[in-house]
């Protein structure tokens, strides 16, 4: 099994789409490497790729090596700075063009995943993200059962499972939840996106979804709140054209200020910097004290 020198898998799960699985994967997934852990992505969203988008790596192909594929870098190691390697895997980079689309019947789906999960050549490696799709659908129990049959014992740390604040999502989030204790998978905690929208313009950090709706639905399954994530288009902005988030003056979020000096917007967009300007991010804190609550959780 390609997986068997990584120390901790860990998926993202939610039973609701549009919650961001996706974004809460990638900030884990650069947290993570900013504190000097190698990670690697997997992207089992079959119908909806879009990790190679959250990284900018969109044009990237995956590379033929003797016994499987070789994942996409996301950016090298650097000791010097602490940076763990960051690499990723995704039906996104098998397909000709962005918007093709991809209508395959379950039996497809599951050979795919069990591929991907074969025939990928991680190498040594701390922790794996798996970002999955919405639901509980043949995706989930394909990953949950060869993973289970498969998997070291103790190599799957768990889920991190995504929701927002609202009762219509937390109510399907529950069912993921209730997948978890079916499929003996361990639930390492609960994060509530878009918990607030931090304004571009004017300072404030407004709950304009409300907010406690996964902190209450985390109590109530006896697991792990791991903390909230507010709405901030200055890392959209980052995600979208590599520029440095910027922010106006008198912006505190949590506690902290983050009135930024300004940046130059000819900045270099080179893909390898992403997790540098990350750290100017006002979700980047948010991450980093989660990161560390599910390192302390697994290890």
């Amino acid at each position: 099994m390609s997986l068997s020198k990584i120390k901790h898998i860990i998926l993202v799960l939610s039973g609701k789409g549009g919650v961001g699985k996706s974004s809460v994967t990638t900030q884990l997934a650069l947290s993570l490497a900013l504190s000097g852990h190698s990670v690697g992505v997997l992207d089992v969203d079959l119908t909806g790729p879009s990790m190679p988008r959250m990284f900018n790596i969109e044009n990237a192909k995956v590379t033929q090596a003797p016994g499987g594929w070789l994942p996409v870098p996301v950016h090298a190691a650097d000791p010097d700075a602490g940076i763990g390697e960051l690499r990723c895997m995704s039906l996104g980079f098998l397909l000709r063009g962005r918007g093709d689309a991809v209508v395959w019947r379950g039996p497809k789906k599951t050979a795919m995943i069990r591929q991907f999960l074969s025939d990928v050549l991680w190498g040594e490696m701390d922790y794996l993200l798996i970002d999955t799709p919405p639901g509980t659908s043949d995706e989930h129990i394909s990953l949950a059962e060869t993973l289970l049959k498969d998997a070291l014992p103790g190599q799957v740390a768990g889920a991190v499972v995504v929701t927002t604040p609202q009762a219509v999502a937390t109510a399907d989030v529950r069912k993921e939840l209730n997948f978890c204790v079916k499929t003996s998978i361990p639930v390492i905690g609960v994060i509530e996106n878009m918990a607030g929208f931090v304004c571009p313009n004017c300072a404030e950090c407004t709950d304009i979804f409300g907010k406690g709706g996964g902190q209450v639905m985390a109590n109530d399954f006896h697991v792990r709140f791991l903390g909230g994530v507010p709405i901030d288009p200055q890392f959209v902005m980052l995600i979208e054209t590599g520029r440095r988030p910027t922010y106006p003056q008198g912006t505190i979020i949590n506690g902290q200020d983050f009135s930024g000096a300004s940046v130059d917007a000819e900045e270099t967009k080179d893909a390898s910097l992403l997790a540098v300007k990350y750290q100017s991010c006002s979700l980047e804190p948010i991450f980093k004290k989660m990161t560390r609550d599910i390192i302390a959780a697994v290890e």
